[in-house]
């Protein structure tokens, strides 16, 4: 077997790593909501959210999963297959290392702009700046923005219509639809995780294969998507917990009606933005539609504190990961050039 085809393995192997972790460190974005209220146990919730993460594969295609491949960074013009590759293997490193560091202090940040900055910090790192796709990326960039308003602007419309059409019914009464609701909401939230989320690791792989040589162009293979799928979904059913207590309790308090309008909103929009291909982040969505039901009512009822806390961490996440993917590849391109590659892989 030859040393492309191994660092093509490992690398295969470390983007369904990250894409367990993403499933594990998103989880919250499909069932906080549903917990907190209690209209479900988290078991319930777990699973759930993880088959409707899996059903992620039958429905909007593979738009996302080009972007990422093709539509971030371009490194046709590097030197070498393996360096082509060390770039790929030091953009989801510091992914990795993102995501678990932010999942250990609790915030809801977003591993699709995690594994952005990764590949913006380690392509740049190799081939400086003229390898970013600018395009691409602004676009992304103004959904950083764009998504988590529209989710909370669509979050507080649904509110404000819900408690027009109900403001003389029974809180009871209410509650006990709306827990049946959020159910439904919360389902099609994890069907548009899914079908965002799974797709930028299999952009990684398969552009992984065609630098590596496996294949002769970019390729969306039936295994990849299928991989992608099935580790996401794993990951969600291990869930995250400390992150579904801050999106859950820390931003505002969530009744049954604000669960349904929150996941309702987000679902809309991250279906809408994986339909065209543009790659957001679950979690910004969910946050802000969460952020849009709290202030609905009263604006004091959102913990702005956490909620400035998170948009830092949001604002943080691509330039603090494209430093951390560029120091990975400096130490993996020392590593191979001493010939300590070879050693082990010959």
């Amino acid at each position: 077997m030859s040393s492309l085809t191994i660092l093509v393995i490992i690398i295969v192997c470390i983007a369904l790593v990250f894409d367990f972790l993403n499933g594990f460190h998103d989880a919250a974005n499909a069932i906080a909501t549903i917990v907190v209220t209690r209209t479900l146990t988290p078991m319930q919730a777990i699973l759930l959210a993880g088959i409707a993460n899996f059903t992620g594969y039958f429905t909007f295609g593979v738009a996302v999963a080009k972007t990422i491949g093709k539509g971030v960074v371009t490194i046709d013009s590097v030197a070498t297959p393996e360096i082509k590759l060390i770039i790929l293997l030091s953009a989801l490193l510091g992914a990795v290392v993102w995501n678990i560091m932010t999942w250990l202090l609790g915030l809801p940040t977003s591993s699709s702009h995690a594994l952005i900055g990764g590949l913006i910090g380690a392509a740049v790192a190799s081939a400086g700046f003229g390898v970013v796709i600018l395009g691409g990326v602004i676009k992304i960039v103004i959904f950083i923005v764009v998504a988590p308003v529209i989710g909370m602007l669509g979050a507080s419309i649904f509110t404000t219509v819900i408690m027009m059409l109900f403001r003389k019914s029974n809180p009871k009464k209410m509650d006990r639809h709306f827990r049946r609701f959020q159910i439904f909401a919360s389902l099609i939230n994890g069907v548009g995780h899914g079908t965002n989320d799974a797709q930028k690791t299999m952009g990684v792989i398969a552009l992984a294969l065609f630098a590596g040589g496996i294949t002769d162009s970019f390729q969306l293979q039936g295994w990849i998507v299928l991989s992608c799928y099935c580790a996401i979904s794993l990951g969600t059913v291990f869930g995250g917990w400390r992150i579904v207590k801050t999106m859950g309790t820390q931003i505002a308090k969530i009744r049954p009606m604000d669960g349904f309008s929150s996941s309702i909103s987000s679902a809309f929009v991250l279906l809408g933005t994986a339909h065209v291909g543009i790659p957001v982040s679950t979690t910004h969505v969910i946050t802000g539609s969460i952020m849009g039901v709290g202030a609905v009512e009263h604006a004091a009822k959102v913990r702005w504190i956490t909620a400035r806390k998170i948009v830092w961490a949001w604002i943080l996440t691509i330039p603090l990961t494209a430093l951390c993917a560029a120091l990975t590849y400096y130490f993996l391109h020392s590593f191979l050039h001493r010939g300590l590659y070879h050693f082990f892989v010959k």
